[in-house]
C-alpha cells in the first residue's frame, strides 16, 4: 500500500520546490491538495530487498558524509497560496522534508529539499548535491531514534521544463528517498534546472 496523497503533492512540489534557490524567496502560483491530511500509518512491516520498511516517524537530521552535509531537517507544508513551502533563506541553511510525503523509510518516495545557494548568505546546504555518486550513503535520523540508511541509486540533472514528475513522485513498492535542489545555469530569475538524487533504503538501526 502507498500513501494516497502522493499524487496530490506532486504538482506543488514540482512548481515550488526550489524557486528560492537563488535566495529570491519561495513564491509560487501552483496550487495543491489543501486538505492538510498526512499519509496514513504504514501497514505492518514489509521487507524490501531484505530491509524492513519502517513505520511513520518524522525526520529530524540528515547526514551525507560524501559531500559534508550534516543538517537538522525542517518540516515543510503548504504555503497560503497552496504551493509547497521551501526552507527559509537564512545564514544557517537547513534541509526540509515535505510532511505530506512518506517519512524516510516508509513505502514510497520521501521528499527532502534544500537550497544550492541562499542569496547574500552564499552556499546552501545542498550546494554539493550534484557530486553524489551511486552507492554513497545517506542517513536520516528519525524522531523515534531510528537511523534510516539509504544508498544513492541515481543522480539526475534536468531542466526545470523537463522535470520527471512521475519518476520523482510516482508510486513505488519500496522505501525510497528523493533529495532535490536547483542546478544548471543561473539567471536573474534563478536556476534553469534541478538536481535530483534517488536513493533506496538499505538498513535501519537505533
Amino acid at each position: 500500500m502507498t500513501p494516497p496523497s502522493r499524487r496530490a503533492f506532486a504538482t506543488a512540489a514540482l512548481a515550488s520546490l526550489l524557486v528560492g534557490c537563488g535566495g529570491q524567496g519561495s513564491g509560487s502560483t501552483t496550487t495543491a491538495d489543501r486538505s492538510g491530511t498526512a499519509p496514513p500509518p504504514e501497514p505492518p512491516a514489509t521487507k524490501v530487498n531484505g530491509t524492513k520498511a519502517l513505520g511513520r516517524s518524522v525526520p529530524v537530521r540528515l547526514r551525507i558524509p560524501a559531500i559534508g552535509v550534516d543538517t537538522p531537517v525542517l518540516r515543510l507544508g503548504l504555503a497560503p497560496d497552496g504551493s509547497m513551502e521551501v526552507p527559509p533563506v537564512t545564514a544557517h541553511d537547513r534541509a526540509g522534508w515535505y510532511r505530506h510525503s512518506p517519512t524516510p523509510g516508509q513505502l514510497g518516495p520521501s521528499v527532502i529539499t534544500g537550497h544550492v545557494t541562499v542569496g547574500a548568505y552564499g552556499d546552501g546546504v545542498f550546494r554539493r548535491l550534484s557530486r553524489l555518486r551511486r552507492g554513497e550513503r545517506i542517513t536520516v535520523r528519525l524522531e523515534n531514534g531510528t537511523a534510516a540508511v539509504f544508498a544513492v541509486s541515481a543522480v539526475r540533472k534536468v531542466a526545470k521544463a523537463d522535470f520527471p514528475s512521475d519518476d520523482v513522485y510516482g508510486d513505488v513498492d519500496r522505501p525510497e528517498l528523493r533529495l532535490i535542489t536547483c542546478g544548471g545555469q543561473r539567471t536573474d530569475d534563478g536556476y534553469l534546472g534541478n538536481v535530483i538524487v534517488f536513493a533506496t533504503l538499505t538498513a535501519a538501526s537505533r
